[in-house]
């Protein structure tokens, strides 16, 4: 499926659960033909409960509703929770689940990590926020920083009609958008900013997402601003990253300081002597966990998404980013990461480099060959095609055996 360059677009920035949850509930409550979503994360807390409840209500007043969740990182979801929404109509698809093995998960490698919402064909949410309490400040101090985009424009057709694909609905396609005109067409551009949705899977698109932050580093002129929670690149992006920095483009990095897995930081700091010494500016974000993955370049281009620039992503997941070009949204999206690298993060200087030193020489070169041949690596690991495991709803009881039932006890009464 080849995506295409989409003008006329509206795209507003949401950061955090508190502006994206009410946005989504909000489009969900509106829905009236249609609601496709997928997420990696979708817990049984207050959000995804709040979540559940809208659905329920759109289902029950004859909205489509189909659901892929992936079955690693939602494998905690209750029967009863899924029974609920089958019975009123969802369809519901488990992505790759896995028996327990000796209590733990084995399904680590090749998961769904997108997170799109698309509804009605008008509007769709892509981005890096996941169905959970946790992306919402009041969580305390594990709350993630993150970020999504809603998506109003002919990029959303793109959008709806990708995720119609991987959820093998082409039939229901057909049907739910022949019901009416496609709204789209009605208001054609309801805004400015040209969009490319753009994904990543284990076919003919592996390196989709890496491939396009390699042109916008090699395309930079003035300044480069990248913030992705779990960073640990391939080869060809760190050394692009330096070529950027070293012919005089501002390139700034913004990673975890306070990572929500001690590993991530170890990853990333192995990196930051190879960096720095090209002249790549590195913040800590030490507010809290970052979660985002997001970036822009110069003055027009931006890009959000569930991609982080790390192996499971750029080798494995399955990841979907919205590419965009607008003035409007960069500077906006800018300016909040600017906030951010001056409230909340820590400049890496050479004082807080890893001592150089033999150990330190021959660990870098080791992470560094990791890093080149990666891909090939990847290849090896358990290529199977993930099974889609569709939630069948629960069986109803007939209505002769309820009122057989009833007449027999009423008898033994008697």
């Amino acid at each position: 499926m080849t995506m295409q360059w989409r003008s006329g677009n509206r795209i507003r920035l949401l950061e955090n659960g508190e502006e994206f949850f009410p946005r989504v509930y909000g489009a969900i409550q509106r829905a009236q033909q249609s609601l496709l979503l997928e997420t990696f994360i979708w817990f049984e807390d207050e959000v995804g409960q709040q979540l559940h409840r809208e659905l329920l209500a759109a289902a029950q007043r004859g909205v489509r509703i189909e659901i892929m969740v992936d079955g690693y990182g939602s494998h905690d979801l209750s029967s009863d929770f899924l029974a609920s929404l089958t019975a009123a109509g969802v369809r519901f698809i488990w992505y790759d689940p896995r028996p327990l093995l000796f209590g733990m998960r084995t399904n680590v490698f090749r998961r769904l990590h997108r997170k799109t919402v698309v509804v009605d064909g008008e509007i769709a949410f892509v981005g890096g926020i996941n169905f959970s309490a946790e992306h919402n400040s009041s969580y305390g101090p594990q709350a993630k920083q993150d970020y999504a985009v809603e998506v109003k424009g002919p990029v959303v057709g793109d959008i709806a009609r990708y995720v119609q694909q991987q959820f093998g609905s082409e039939q229901a396609t057909r049907r739910w958008w022949g019901q009416r005109s496609n709204p789209l067409a009605r208001n054609p551009t309801p805004g400015d900013a040209q969009a490319l949705f753009v994904f990543r899977d284990n076919d003919q698109h592996r390196d989709d997402i890496e491939q396009h932050y390699l042109d916008m580093l090699r395309t930079a002129r003035h300044e480069v601003i990248i913030a992705n929670a779990y960073f640990f690149p391939g080869y060809r992006l760190l050394r692009e990253m330096r070529n950027t920095a070293r012919r005089g483009v501002k390139v700034k990095l913004i990673v975890q300081g306070e990572p929500d897995m001690p590993i991530v930081k170890v990853g990333a700091e192995l990196l930051y002597n190879w960096l720095v010494d090209a002249g790549v500016e590195v913040y800590e974000y030490i507010r809290r966990p970052l979660h985002g993955k997001v970036a822009v370049k110069d003055q027009q281009w931006a890009t959000v998404g569930s991609s982080n620039l790390d192996p499971l992503s750029l080798s494995l997941n399955l990841e979907a980013n919205l590419m965009i070009h607008d003035r409007q949204f960069n500077q906006q999206l800018r300016t909040n990461l600017e906030r951010l690298m001056q409230e909340d993060c820590l400049r890496v200087d050479e004082s807080q480099l890893p001592p150089r030193s033999w150990w330190q020489l021959s660990k870098s070169v080791v992470v560094f060959h990791f890093l080149r041949h990666f891909p090939a690596i990847a290849g090896w690991l358990p290529a199977h095609t993930p099974k889609l495991a569709l939630v069948e709803p629960p069986v109803q009881p007939e209505i002769e055996t309820q009122d057989r039932v009833g007449n027999d006890s009423q008898e033994a009464k008697s």
